[in-house]
């Protein structure tokens, strides 16, 4: 699902509006063609337990017999490639959030900021260790990045929540960047 609503749309089968939305019976159909034993009650199970919560859905009438459903849209709350426009939201931002990379990334960083790469937004964390966990993704010894959140948005810079844990923006320019030593990287172990 993440991939068919992120990056490959047309070849799930799906189509997107503006905003990322699709019908919730387009996506069901299209994990249907995909997994065969796949069907509406696991779609909704991934969307609604999904740890990070990179699934949204619109408001749908349900009644007492779950068969009756009246289905909605859905889309991924982040972490697009294709060209969509996601909202911005009204919930509030931390001061300071954090981003996990590679080493060999931190000079181009230093010089360029944060830039969304092959997604539309730079995604950033709220806390560091999942910051870290993002960054082991690309190394076993990752750097955490601390990003001055509170001046980026007093300086006109939008950032957003999506998801359970994750934050987007446009680009951070280097100047909202710090590096964190170890020491605040190092998980609680008491």
């Amino acid at each position: 699902m993440s991939g068919a609503l992120r990056h490959f749309p047309d070849d799930a089968g799906l189509n997107l509006d503006d905003r990322g939305w699709t019908s919730e019976a387009s996506l069901i159909e299209a994990v249907d063609r995909k997994y065969d034993w796949a069907g509406p009650t696991h779609v909704d199970a991934v969307i609604e337990t999904d740890p990070k919560g990179r699934f949204e859905r619109t408001a749908v009438s349900t009644s007492d017999d779950r068969a009756e459903r009246r289905r909605g849209y859905a889309r991924a709350a982040y972490g697009h490639s294709v060209d969509v426009d996601l909202e911005p939201t009204e919930t509030p931002v931390p001061a300071e959030l954090y981003h996990g990379t590679a080493p060999r990334n931190l000079a181009s960083i230093r010089e360029t900021g944060l830039q969304p790469m092959s997604r539309q937004q730079v995604h950033l964390s709220g806390t560091i260790e999942t910051a870290r966990q993002v960054g082991h993704r690309h190394t076993s010894e990752p750097i955490v990045l601390a990003i001055d959140a509170a001046a980026m948005i007093a300086d006109g810079h939008r950032i957003a929540k999506r998801g359970q844990e994750t934050y987007t923006t446009d680009r951070v320019p280097p100047d909202y960047l710090s590096e964190r030593s170890e020491s605040d990287v190092a998980p609680d172990r008491s």
